[in-house]
């Protein structure tokens, strides 16, 4: 069934439909800040649509006029705390408009911002205030209420603490706390007392402010405040350009946490610059959903997010009936066959091109609109490397998949351009409009390190002028990633330079190569390869998915209790086996996984087991799951391990298991 049109709140005096676009075809009146080019929005297009978010069940519009309002009264009642010119505020939330809105009425005062995932827990949202010394703290709801007044009485500079949502709020009394309506009644009486005071703090925003802080994800270490100026947003915006297609107006929907700099780059940034309608969802358990309702033109997730859509595809597929799953692996062969053979610059078969249409209509079509890219025009995958396997399954879906790669501090760096672009790769450099510098360049050292230079470069960590001396080798920016390039001159990415690992006998591998491609598995939710230069061998330690994994055990009625049940059953360990078999089979003998164990719990971000955005931390894993990798290494079939939990409640407790050894050979180890 395709999807149903948009009930919208007509109150709003917005466009209702969603074809509906700004008729302007290019950018507003070009400023020097974020605020200026939203405040030259509401003047050139005040009754268009900016965006939309859906709330008990309606989409409710805000046009470019309502958000100017907004963001002026909520900024000059910021000012009346006693903010200025150079302070820092936080916003801890998910995706919605009163995130973005808190975002630009703070730079409208030259005040920068830090954007926190939701899920960070209140030691995290200290550090984060401390580190980057917060004198208002945004907050979404009663959660985020909560961490914001368990720290403050160690923020000795905090000057005030705001909500947006209110359910639950209206028995909370603190001398720091004000809601957003408060505050923007109270800036609507200081607009009335000076009219000219806002308009004259936007116009004194300069292109080399800092506009934001964006914190690494602190794989190895504590995290760094990556500084962000307006120009740097604007010239990585224009790059981003250069690779994709945008055009005013077209439906993107904000879901990747505000945190992570490309959500920065493409919601908050391009959605002024170029503009698009930026759409939020009802909630983060109805992304998918709304997605689907929405149908949006644009689609950006990371590359983990983009293998759990291509796992959820695959998991829906296993437990289908024999003939729809027949239809569909005919349909993905035929899509493969025109697409990725286009793609790949390759001739379609004939036969293949005439089946298409068939293809189209019995199964691909279908696929499209249950995850809401019957429109995209434009799907990114943003951050580390990703399987080739899963762009494949996308192109033959006929979601036009692309990869753009870069990192927090250099900024964008390469992208796939045009229709026919190498998997494999990242693309080539992208361009630098002259405005913001030189053309990007780069260098690959013996190491295999990528060195870059051009653009608005690397600005520095914020308050740590050694670690920003650390990464500058004579002009050059150190990446710390490991690439390769092609002849044609594209980017391959291989991993961080410091987890290239050597075996015991010399043997180089990257383990990265191996963790994509075995995520591709529906049964496989995280990896993490084994083997270092105190080890002979490659292992693995598997994260299955309990999702997927349980359903599949259910309809083979193998009894299973717990996820720690599950992950043990011999007949799940045969199936992550036979998938470690598969890859295996990719890679040079001596890289190949030998032994595996799956762990016994789920790994999670509130252990410190991964980062916000599930990136492995592999030090503290490393260290958490010594005695199983010792054994898993040392022969044993099984191993007694005992591992600390922290419980939702903040209890603590220890999880006791016997983690069985799978090998891949029937030889056993090496």
């Amino acid at each position: 069934m395709s999807a149903q049109p948009l009930a919208v709140d007509r109150a709003a005096g917005a466009a209702t439909h969603l074809e509906g676009a700004p008729t302007r075809s290019r950018a507003a009146t070009k400023g020097q800040t974020l605020p200026q080019l939203l405040m030259a929005h509401a003047l050139a297009r005040p009754g268009e649509l900016a965006q939309r978010v859906k709330r008990k069940g309606i989409w409710r519009c805000h046009t470019w006029a309502d958000l100017a309002d907004k963001i002026r009264m909520l900024a000059l009642g910021a000012a009346a705390l006693g903010l200025a010119r150079g302070d820092t505020a936080v916003v801890v939330g998910e995706n919605e408009p009163e995130h973005y809105w808190a975002l630009f009425a703070a730079q409208s005062l030259g005040i920068k911002t830090v954007s926190v995932y939701p899920d960070a827990t209140a030691e995290e949202l200290q550090y984060l205030c401390e580190d980057s010394q917060a004198r208002m703290i945004f907050a979404q709801d009663q959660e985020q209420v909560d961490k914001a007044l368990a720290i403050a009485p160690r923020l000795t500079d905090l000057r005030g603490v705001a909500y947006w949502d209110e359910s639950g709020m209206w028995s909370y009394r603190h001398d720091l706390l004000h809601s957003f309506d408060g505050l923007m009644a109270n800036g609507r009486k200081e607009h009335q007392r000076n009219p000219r005071s806002f308009d004259a703090q936007v116009a004194a925003g300069r292109i080399d402010d800092l506009a934001l802080l964006t914190y690494t994800s602190g794989t190895t270490s504590r995290p760094k405040g990556v500084m962000i100026s307006h120009r740097w947003l604007l010239d990585n915006a224009s790059r981003m350009r250069s690779a994709l297609a945008l055009e005013p107006g077209m439906e993107y929907l904000s879901y990747t946490p505000l945190a992570w700099i490309t959500e920065q780059l493409l919601g908050v940034t391009l959605g002024l610059t170029v503009p698009l309608v930026v759409n939020f969802p009802e909630g983060p358990d109805q992304v998918l959903p709304n997605l689907r309702e929405l149908s949006p033109h644009i689609v950006l997730f990371g590359p983990r997010q983009w293998e759990s859509i291509a796992a959820t595809i695959e998991a829906r597929m296993l437990h289908a009936g024999r003939v729809p799953r027949a239809i569909y692996r005919w349909s993905v062969a035929v899509g493969q066959a025109v697409r990725v053979a286009r793609l790949e610059g390759r001739t379609a078969p004939v036969s293949a091109r005439l089946l298409l249409p068939v293809a189209e209509a019995m199964s691909l079509h279908a696929v499209r609109d249950q995850f809401g890219f019957l429109r995209s025009r434009i799907a990114v995958s943003g951050g580390t490397a990703m399987a080739p396997d899963v762009f494949r399954l996308f192109h033959a879906l006929g979601v036009p998949l692309r990869n753009i790669y870069g990192c927090s501090e250099f900024g964008l760096v390469a992208g796939h351009r045009g229709t026919r672009y190498d998997l494999e790769t990242v693309g080539p450099l992208l361009d630098v409009d002259p405005a913001f510098g030189e053309p990007l360049q780069s260098r690959i050292e013996g190491s295999g390190e990528l060195l870059l230079r051009g653009g608005t470069g690397f600005l520095g960590y914020w308050g740590k002028p050694d670690k920003t001396a650390a990464l500058d080798r004579d002009g050059w920016f150190a990446s710390g990633d490991a690439v390769l390039r092609t002849t044609e001159g594209e980017l391959v990415f291989l991993d961080r330079i410091e987890h290239l690992v050597k075996l015991a006998n010399g043997h180089s591998y990257p383990p990265q190569f191996i963790e994509t491609r075995l995520r591709f598995s529906p049964f496989i939710k995280d990896v993490m390869v084994l083997g270092d230069a105190s080890r002979p061998w490659v292992g693995a330690l598997i994260n299955i998915d309990m999702g997927v994994a349980s359903r599949w055990a259910e309809e083979r009625r193998i009894a299973f209790s717990t996820f720690t049940d599950l992950s043990q059953r011999p007949e799940v360990r045969a199936l992550v086996r036979e998938e470690i078999v598969r890859i295996n089979a990719l890679l040079p003998a001596a890289s190949r996984v030998v032994r595996f164990a799956n762990f016994p719990k789920e790994l999670d971000a509130d252990e410190g087991e991964l980062t916000r955005t599930r990136k492995l931390r592999r030090e503290f894993l490393e260290q958490r799951y010594r005695p199983l990798i010792e054994g898993l290494y040392a022969g044993a079939a099984e191993i007694a391990c005992s591992i600390p939990v922290t419980y939702q409640d903040g209890r603590q407790g220890e999880l006791r298991a016997a983690v069985a050894v799978t090998d891949i050979e029937n030889t056993g180890p090496r």
